[in-house]
């Protein structure tokens, strides 16, 4: 029996439709930001009847969560098997060098991650434009335990005497995140201006390397 909103004629994957009509969101709200996405438009890219949509995601709200948390669910998985092996290292926290190296892998995974993710970036610059009043309904949806990981390591190392006295924990994990967020998103305006291609993988490997020493050098305590 096929569910609302299925084509005639197409045997109904439920797996599959999710995915469809969640690669089609993403690409509209993408393209449109939420307020000037519409879920005709979706349904349209995806193959789907919208009565489909609403069945699996109540409202277009529902949807644009529902993106958002494939999104983190994808950075998650990354994170597990990129940062665990050096989470596991006792002394993390309290070796300057091993300090630094798992900093630089930090920064690797968010710049990379964005570059990967280019509608993620266009959804979230969005987001910034219409003041992230979509954000703010669902924030409370999504899991924190990562950024409370993340502050509960940095102050340790900040009590080793690794980073700089008096530097606020938050703070670093929001300057380190949205520098990578801001360099990505004005790129274009900065081949503009330079005449230079700064978006193909050698430059963007250049400018992650950069970001991440600026942000290594401006927390962390001088080598004795």
């Amino acid at each position: 029996m096929s569910e609302p909103g299925s084509r005639r004629g197409r045997v109904h994957d439920a797996e599959g439709a999710r995915e469809a009509i969640l690669n089609a969101a993403e690409e509209v709200f993408a393209e449109h930001g939420f307020d000037g996405a519409r879920i005709d438009a979706i349904a349209e890219v995806a193959g789907y009847n919208k009565s489909l949509l609403f069945h699996y995601y109540d409202d277009k709200l529902g949807l644009y969560s529902a993106v958002l948390k494939r999104i983190d669910q994808q950075a998650s998985e990354l994170q597990a098997r990129i940062l665990e092996p050096l989470l596991a290292d006792e002394r993390l926290t309290s070796d300057a060098s091993k300090f630094r190296t798992f900093l630089r892998a930090v920064m690797r995974l968010i710049f990379d991650f964005l570059v990967e993710h280019p509608r993620m970036l266009r959804m979230l610059a969005w987001e910034g434009a219409e003041g992230w009043q979509t954000m703010r309904k669902i924030a409370s949806q999504f899991n924190s335990d990562d950024i409370q990981l993340f502050r509960r390591l940095l102050g340790k190392a900040q009590e080793a005497g690794l980073i700089r006295p008096g530097t606020d924990p938050y703070m670093m994990l929001t300057i380190a995140y949205s520098t990578c967020l801001s360099y990505l998103t004005f790129t274009p305006m900065l081949e503009i201006a330079f005449e230079e291609d700064l978006s193909s993988p050698d430059a963007l490997k250049r400018a992650r390397e950069m970001i991440a020493d600026f942000v290594i050098e401006g927390i962390m305590t001088d080598p004795p």
